[in-house]
């Protein structure tokens, strides 16, 4: 074990199927990023102008938003540059930064999410109630939570990762995770292993429960409700809803493509499955709200600039 050479230059191998196509890639990769950067960007100027959206579910949704450019660049410049330099290869130290900015977006995304889920049940089911319990320092003191605790545990599971001796270079994909890195591993991995399963059940399944108990709470409430009241609590819950169910459908694409070897599935789903999550959420997050809860808004602050769309 001694003489183990470790690896520190890794292949990305999808870029290679990529090659023969190169600029269409790269087209369907500039696009999205473009909007991605110009709809959440939107969000946050409209909720900062508007005095009215200055309430603690609006300034949730400009963390999401901010939270989508955060992993947004962290991975789609890093595609592109791929691409047009056609150099596909990573140093260890970059694909470790890449690993630790996605995977945290990742989390900050579902306990944003789940913050979210907790205002719905404040303002629906305890709404005398509801400027107490979501106070400005209380709302600033759950965002700080949101990106503290990702950023500062996340490092300590990572350092595993980094003792690792690599004896393959090859990874499957366009961008680096956590599980490839392990996998390219010639040591034990049983500690990193029982590790990431006590992560991913920290990192997801407190958050997992309080959406539940959110949402069971506000249906129980909703039925006995007026019909007018069922039909506000409804529009106010079901942009959270798709984008939950968005990010769990996005995680579980990601959880079986990276399970799957290349023979296993064709290479335009691969490419799919991979980047799906990481995409199309920050994507999928501002057209739900901006489309829905913030879209008069969004109309009128436009207008006042001469630039409004048709939506």
């Amino acid at each position: 074990m001694d003489n183990i050479t470790s690896e520190t230059t890794f292949i990305l191998k999808m870029y290679e199927k990529m090659d023969h196509q190169k600029y269409l890639y790269f087209t369907v990769f500039l696009l999205p990023y473009i909007l991605t950067i110009a709809l959440n960007t939107l969000l946050i100027v409209v909720v900062y102008k508007e005095r009215a959206l200055h309430e603690p579910m609006y300034i949730f949704i400009c963390n999401l938003s901010f939270n989508g450019i955060y992993g947004s660049t962290a991975l789609l410049p890093h595609i592109m540059t791929k691409l047009a330099t056609q150099s596909y290869t990573i140093s260890l130290v970059n694909c470790l930064i890449q690993v630790f900015c996605i995977h945290t977006s990742g989390i900050v995304e579902l306990m944003t999410l789940a913050i979210m889920g907790y205002d719905r049940y404040a303002a629906i089911c305890t709404p005398l109630h509801y400027h107490a319990n979501m106070s400005l320092r209380k709302v600033k003191i759950l965002i700080a939570v949101a990106w503290l605790f990702p950023l500062c545990s996340f490092p300590l599971y990572l350092a595993l990762t980094i003792q690792l001796s690599f004896c393959n270079n090859v990874i499957r994909k366009t961008h680096c995770t956590n599980f490839d890195l392990v996998k390219l591993s010639c040591t034990s991995t049983l500690i990193n292993n029982i590790v990431g399963l006590l992560t991913m059940g920290v990192y997801m399944f407190p958050q997992l429960f309080v959406i539940l108990f959110s949402y069971v709470k506000i249906l129980r409430i909703c039925r006995k409700a007026s019909k007018e009241c069922q039909n506000k609590a409804l529009q106010t819950c079901i942009p959270h809803v798709l984008i939950v169910m968005n990010f769990f459908f996005g995680s579980c694409f990601e959880f079986i493509s990276a399970r799957m070897t290349d023979n296993q599935v064709p290479f335009g789903v691969s490419v799919f499955m991979s980047l799906y999550f990481l995409i199309l959420q920050p994507l999928f997050d501002p057209i739900i709200y901006g489309m829905s809860t913030l879209k008069l808004y969004i109309v009128k602050f436009l207008q006042k600039r001469k630039l409004s769309p048709v939506l």
